[in-house]
């Protein structure tokens, strides 16, 4: 296993040769979230962690609330990837949970059905090798990743991976240089 980092701008600048200098062997940069919004430091931080050696995959924080908003959402990362000209070694992951609330004051069901088939529209319209990321209760009660037949990185923070899917993210709270970062392990 190789440990990991994932980051959007709201990690500001980072040193990324602290962040090689720590032991970490790959980031997942944000991209892009909703249906035309682009992560602002999404290139920078791409080509900064490939300078320093880092493999680097990309997420995608979704908004969305119909399976149409998801192939747009999957036409918005696509667009964000392609106008940064930058080259993946990683999968890109479809993160379809609900952290700010948005989709509850929206009145969004929460039918794991329809949350199944989002994610599948954002997999099957994207064009990249991809995957879902959720905690581990949002894959145990809202998504069917199993029958989504791609890579799954999951959020269970402490000391155990009960998914053991392609990727877990372990903390919040990884300290490197006096910063903190979501860590991951990716497995081999």
């Amino acid at each position: 296993m190789i440990k990991g980092i994932d980051v959007s701008y709201h990690n500001g600048e980072i040193d990324w040769q602290a962040v090689a200098n720590a032991g970490i062997e790959f980031v997942m940069v944000r991209s892009s979230y909703g249906l035309q919004s682009k992560d602002s430091r999404f290139a920078e931080n791409v080509v900064n962690a490939q300078a320093v050696g880092l493999k680097v995959g990309v997420y995608h924080y979704s908004y969305a609330l119909t399976e149409e908003d998801a192939v747009q959402e999957a036409a918005n990362c696509r667009e964000a990837i392609e106008n940064a000209g930058v080259c993946l070694e990683l999968p890109v992951f479809f993160d379809m949970e609900d952290a700010d609330g948005y989709k509850e004051r929206n009145s969004f069901s929460f039918d794991p059905s329809e949350i199944t088939a989002m994610c599948k529209a954002f997999i099957n319209n994207l064009g990249l090798d991809c995957g879902v990321y959720a905690s581990y209760s949002w894959l145990a009660d809202y998504i069917d990743w199993r029958s989504l037949g791609c890579a799954v990185w999951s959020a269970q923070w402490g000391k155990t991976d009960d998914l053991k899917g392609y990727m877990w993210q372990y903390t919040d709270s990884l300290e490197i240089g006096g910063r903190y970062f979501d860590g991951n392990i990716k497995y081999e």
